[in-house]
């Protein structure tokens, strides 16, 4: 279908002429939004499934409310495309993710439909009571909507909002988007509970039956009528679709339908009248419209450029994800009997656990997407006598980091923590660039943190993780394939390696930055002596001596902020022997990193060979 085929996009609608529409023309409108978006992500790359399923709620929203006088607050944000759409960023889409486009989730510097910048799941409701509190002190009276998708329902932050919020005592609307996915599909007594809730219907049959018999008996008084008010009341306890939040202070509404449109409508006006909290229960399809997508979710969840519409098994092989490692090494742990397990929190596929969950069901856990309770999880595991592999992304560990300190380090726990997505990871920009993890653990005491350069010494370190250390010990790596770096050396604790021989100039590559470094070796033709970093912490001091004995200038690459970074270390360490040389530390900057291609990204923040070999020049005075 082309663009100009579209009856109702083409006029670029806005969110006022939403409100002129009859439930025909948004009928309508939601079919040509989901090939819209097919279009588009298909070229693009991007979040598909989350958002073809919330095409029916987002016109709803914008229909019944007035953004952004009422703000709506998005829970996870890549399910936003559809309301970038409809508040004038329909062409914009086009750039969705790309480098200099439009960010994948909402982005306060966009557009003033997008009220709060979000990127990590169960945020929605703490920050929208904010804007309630806000509003009450201001005494203005606009509505204020959490949507929440039933994923992110299960993270601590997201119940203590929820807990909190039922003290609300003017509007308030949490609106749940069930679809029985966050990415993987959720696990939880909440994700069973909310599976249970089927049962309105069956609520409204039996009371009505209840109401009938005692309509026949005869009036005998205030007993009966108590005897009546309980029995309605256990009922109620029993099968009315949302009793916990009822008892926790909200008014439940639902659930409903959230691809009828009509039904959407009416649910949502019933809720804006409402004073107090209100939670609002959709039920909507992952994937909704594209039989590809409903049938596998997950996998259409985040899409590459140009991928396949029915045959992703086209795409060029190549050589082995760290993540796919992981999985395969700890499927070799089981069948070895060795006391281990693995743990994420809600991304068995992104983290290479899905084979393993599958083969050894009672050594997995998905804990969903509650980080911290996960790291607290595989504590007491540890201190049980059973190793616990968590593997989280990166920038999602930083959630746990009080748990990682107060819980692993200070009991010394023997837990390895497997992080994931390490370093610039590109397109979902800011919120997910991976760029903080060796400072925030560098400076836990007990904490190990190691960096493999590739595929051989990642297997070693996973090794001995399993069978040797009894402590903390973090494993960091990149997002992608494996590359392939020759190696003269087995890994050994606390041991960095000396890839090339070299004098005057020595250059240390953090894991993906070694590549970096024997490019930069390569091109000066200069003799310069090339090191895998490898042991984090601790460093490795004898040879850092070493190096600087016999070199007048000491070069760091890492992808890592600097401050608190491997390279701040190091030079700790020399400055306080008395070191005289230079040390140059290449890494990023007191910034946040936006979204865009990788290598564009690191050719922007100067971590690219050429880039680091030019400012070399003007500070090398052997050079000049």
């Amino acid at each position: 279908m082309s663009e100009k085929s579209y009856k109702i996009l083409d006029k670029r609608i806005s969110p006022e002429d939403i409100k002129k529409m009859s439930i025909e023309e948004m009928n309508q409108l939601s079919r040509e939004i989901r090939k819209y978006l097919l279009e588009t992500i298909y070229k693009t790359g991007g979040h598909l499934s989350s958002n073809l399923g919330v095409v029916e709620l987002t016109i709803g929203l914008h229909y019944v409310f007035n953004s952004p006088y009422d703000k709506l607050v998005w829970d996870v944000g890549h399910q936003s495309y559809v309301h970038k759409i409809l508040t004038g960023r329909m062409e914009e889409l086009k750039t969705i993710r790309q480098y200099e486009g439009i960010s994948g989730f909402p982005k306060r510097s966009e557009s003033e439909h997008d009220i709060f910048d979000t990127g990590h799941s169960s945020t929605s409701i703490s920050a929208a009571l904010g804007f309630v509190a806000a509003r009450n002190i201001k005494k203005e009276g606009n509505s204020v909507v959490a949507i929440i998708g039933d994923g992110a329902l299960t993270a601590g932050v997201a119940l203590e909002g929820l807990n909190n919020g039922a003290n609300a005592k003017k509007n308030f609307i949490v609106i749940l988007n069930d679809n029985q996915m966050s990415i993987s599909k959720n696990v939880g007594g909440l994700a069973e509970y909310l599976d249970t809730i089927r049962t309105e219907e069956l609520y409204k049959e039996i009371k009505n039956d209840v109401h009938r018999v005692l309509e026949k008996l005869p009036i005998i008084g205030q007993p009966i009528s108590k005897a009546a008010k309980d029995i309605k009341k256990s009922i109620k306890q029993l099968v009315i679709p949302g009793m916990f939040f009822e008892e926790i202070g909200y008014t439940y509404l639902g659930p409903v339908d959230g691809h009828n449109i009509s039904q959407v409508i009416k649910i949502l006006k019933q809720a804006k009248k409402i004073e107090g909290p209100v939670l609002v229960h959709l039920r909507t399809t992952k994937g909704k419209g594209y039989h590809n997508a409903e049938k596998d979710p997950s996998g259409y969840h985040g899409m590459k450029p140009s991928m396949k519409r029915t045959n992703k098994s086209n795409l060029k092989k190549s050589n082995p994800t760290y993540s796919q490692i992981l999985g395969k090494q700890l499927i070799k742990y089981c069948e070895e009997k060795k006391k281990i397990v693995g743990i994420t929190a809600a991304m068995p596929d992104g983290t290479g656990l899905q084979e393993f969950a599958k083969k050894y069901p009672e050594n997995f856990f998905d804990v969903g997407i509650a980080e911290q309770h996960g790291v607290t999880f595989a504590t007491g595991l540890a201190l049980a006598g059973i190793k616990p592999f968590v593997a989280i992304y990166s920038s999602f560990l930083q959630r746990a980091y009080d748990q990682v300190l107060h819980d692993v380090c200070i009991q010394n726990a023997p837990v390895v923590f497997l992080l994931d997505r390490s370093g610039i990871v590109g397109e979902d920009g800011e919120t997910h660039q991976g760029v903080f993890d060796l400072s925030y653990l560098n400076h836990m005491p007990n904490m190990t943190v190691l960096a493999p350069s590739n595929g051989e010494i990642f297997i070693q370190m996973l090794d001995f993780s399993a069978d040797y250390w009894d402590g903390p010990i973090a494993i960091r790596y990149p997002k992608g394939s494996v590359i392939d770096i020759p190696k003269d050396e087995s890994f050994k604790y606390g041991k960095s390696e000396v890839i090339v021989e070299g004098s005057d100039l020595a250059i240390i590559g953090v894991g993906s930055m070694l590549q970096v470094a024997l490019d930069i070796g390569d091109k000066l033709e200069k003799g310069i002596t090339v090191i895998d970093a490898i042991s984090i912490k601790p460093l490795d001091k004898k040879l850092l001596d070493e190096v600087a004995k016999n070199h007048n200038t000491i070069v760091i690459i890492e992808e890592n902020v600097v401050i608190g970074s491997y390279g701040s270390e190091v030079l700790r360490y020399l400055s306080g022997k008395g070191y005289t040389g230079k040390v140059h530390i290449y890494g990023i900057d007191d910034i946040f990193v936006t979204h865009g291609p990788r290598e564009q990204l690191l050719s922007d923040i100067g971590l690219e060979s050429n880039k680091i070999i030019k400012d070399l020049s003007s500070k090398v005075e052997s050079w000049q």
